[in-house]
């Protein structure tokens, strides 16, 4: 009997322990959840909006400054039911603001509500003095400034425009979504919609109200403007929006249609990415009822192909020096424009050339011959070594372009002119800027990088997306070669108008042929500065310019020469 009451005992014991501990974690979830617990409880008997254009998380640089530019201005919110006659004074209001007020009626139906528009003088003047009850003038956080960075890699939004693709958003999370639900059409904006999406409202204002609707005594409007969201990330890109500003900036003043890629040199952080033309996410949202948008307008051209021209020329370059088959002093003639199979642009020719020369000056004999040497095998070999065969970007996960093919350099007639960056050589700037940057780095491969991570609503990364280690392309001795040559560009070669006062600079140009476009190229320069000890590498591309040398390498110079000077200035103000 006594050890049948021993075991009862402890049996008892053990489940007091049980019910305690399930007790305890259920205190502590609610402790953790506290707050969204009580958002849900206040939701079900209030009347309130949301004070935000979206709930939706930021997308960032690297510091934390937000691209899309989001910042707060004032609305007139309406709370129904707060008001003492709801059909009188939204007429009032719809005068005040010479809006339709059978509109603003059949809004108000459906609970409380913000009207979208910025207030002039008159009406805001007007709105005071008529002191109009559940009518408040309140800051809404707005998604888009007037001069946002990086719209093609961030995107824009806009609603949900089928069944299929409301089936489609159902189906990839845990979100929920109505019909006409804004939403991420392209960019960061896209790729990360269910990161991105908020569940609860992180600023709103609302009363509240007993079950049968009636406002509850006391506590009159509840306004909170930094609440928590657990259900919402943040995107928190490489991007630098100094450097993102400098470049944009750069552009609107010379390039109406191309791109500008900006990377770290020694890691492949992306520092900077712009597209022109560009657009403002907010225009789009005008246009959400137009069926076909403009053509080029959202092309992100840093990820578009394109003919890379003489820039190629240093994959070649690589690839002979790495081999063996040539040396910086091997001797070329170039004929000018009675070489064969391909002319010099030129047209008298540099005669007797080394190929230090020759690649300062872009001769495309000497690298015809070079291409000879090398074969195809050897250029498409070390071209995808180089990364032009790579279109990933890390957290950037744009499709595949399957128009780009190496393997065409070795069909029938086509290494001759592959060998000077045409025919069916195609490449991305942000390829182009990794080719660089595997020179500037001792010959290290370093893939693409846009995303760094996602954050919570405190700032902590909450998942890093980890840089991909570097591979080895070429030797560091072919690697300190070539960053020979590029120097030569810019101090004695087609690329002197790249020169960077005081640090110097390094690169090659690009000139490729537009089809139909006989004094039109696609002008590139794709370089790094300082010439020694890089920190920064740049890759311009300009379509319908006069020349890599004449039109891609002076924005270039512009842009390298503000990016050393923010430095400086940066360094300055860390040593006071």
């Amino acid at each position: 009997m006594l050890m049948i009451r021993q075991r009862r005992m402890v049996a008892s014991f053990w489940i007091m322990v049980l019910i305690f501990g399930l007790v305890l974690a259920h205190l502590y979830q609610i402790q953790i959840q506290g707050y969204k617990y009580a958002r849900r409880a206040f939701d079900m008997s209030a009347q309130g909006v949301s004070l935000e254009q979206f709930n939706r998380g930021e997308i960032t640089d690297r510091y934390g400054f937000s691209l899309t530019g989001a910042y707060y201005a004032n609305r007139v919110v309406v709370i129904p039911v707060l008001m003492d006659n709801k059909e009188a004074r939204l007429q009032q209001l719809a005068a005040i603001l010479k809006l339709n007020p059978e509109q603003l009626k059949d809004r108000a139906k459906r609970g409380a509500f913000y009207i979208d528009r910025t207030l002039n003088g008159d009406s805001y003047t007007a709105l005071q003095k008529a002191k109009l009850p559940g009518v408040y003038l309140l800051p809404v956080y707005q998604r888009y400034g007037s001069d946002p960075l990086a719209v093609h890699v961030t995107g824009h939004m806009g609603k949900i425009s089928s069944r299929e693709q409301f089936e489609q958003l159902q189906d990839a999370g845990n979100k929920g979504y109505l019909l006409g639900d804004w939403v991420g059409q392209c960019g960061l904006e896209y790729f990360y919609e269910q990161q991105l999406k908020g569940t609860i409202a992180t600023r709103w204002a609302g009363v509240p109200v007993d079950a049968l609707g009636r406002v509850i005594q006391g506590p009159g409007l509840l306004v909170e403007s930094s609440g928590s969201d657990p259900g919402r990330l943040n995107v928190v890109t490489t991007i630098d929006g100094r450097i993102q500003r400098i470049v944009e900036n750069v552009m609107d003043k010379h390039i109406t249609t191309g791109a500008v890629v900006v990377m770290q040199a020694g890691t492949g952080d992306i520092l900077a990415m712009a597209s022109r033309p560009d657009y403002h996410p907010s225009f789009i949202q005008a246009l959400a009822g137009i069926d076909e948008m403009p053509g080029n307008l959202f092309v992100n051209h840093c990820t578009a192909l394109f003919q890379p021209g003489s820039v190629f020329k240093i994959v070649l370059a690589a690839a002979a020096l790495e081999e063996g088959l040539v040396q910086p002093d091997t001797v070329f003639n170039c004929a000018g424009a009675a070489a064969k199979p391909v002319r010099c642009w030129d047209a008298k020719g540099h005669g007797t050339i080394n190929f230090t020369q020759a690649f300062a000056e872009s001769c495309n004999p000497a690298f015809v011959e070079t291409g000879h040497r090398l074969g195809a095998g050897n250029v498409i070999r070390y071209a995808r070594a180089l990364g032009l065969d790579k279109q990933k970007i890390t957290g950037y996960p744009v499709p595949e372009d399957t128009r780009q093919d190496l393997s065409l350099i070795g069909a029938p007639y086509n290494l001759a002119n592959s060998s000077i960056g045409q025919g069916p050589v195609l490449v991305t700037p942000v390829q182009v800027a990794a080719l660089v940057n595997t020179i500037a780095s001792g010959g290290n491969y370093y893939t693409p990088r846009l995303v760094a991570g996602l954050s919570d609503d405190s700032g902590r990364l909450v998942r890093k997306f980890a840089a991909d280690s570097p591979v080895q392309a070429v030797s560091p001795k072919t690697a300190a070669q070539l960053q020979g040559l590029l120097r030569q560009v810019t101090e004695s070669g087609v690329g002197q108008k790249a020169a960077v006062p005081g640090v110097g600079s390094a690169g090659k140009t690009g000139s490729a042929q537009v089809s139909g476009e006989e004094e039109k190229v696609d002008a590139w320069f794709a370089g790094y500065v300082p010439a020694h000890s890089p920190r920064y590498v740049i890759s311009v591309l300009v379509r319908g310019g006069q020349s890599g040398g004449d039109t891609a390498a002076p924005v270039f110079r512009e842009i390298a020469s503000l990016c050393m000077e923010m430095e400086a200035g940066s360094e300055s103000i860390l040593s006071q």
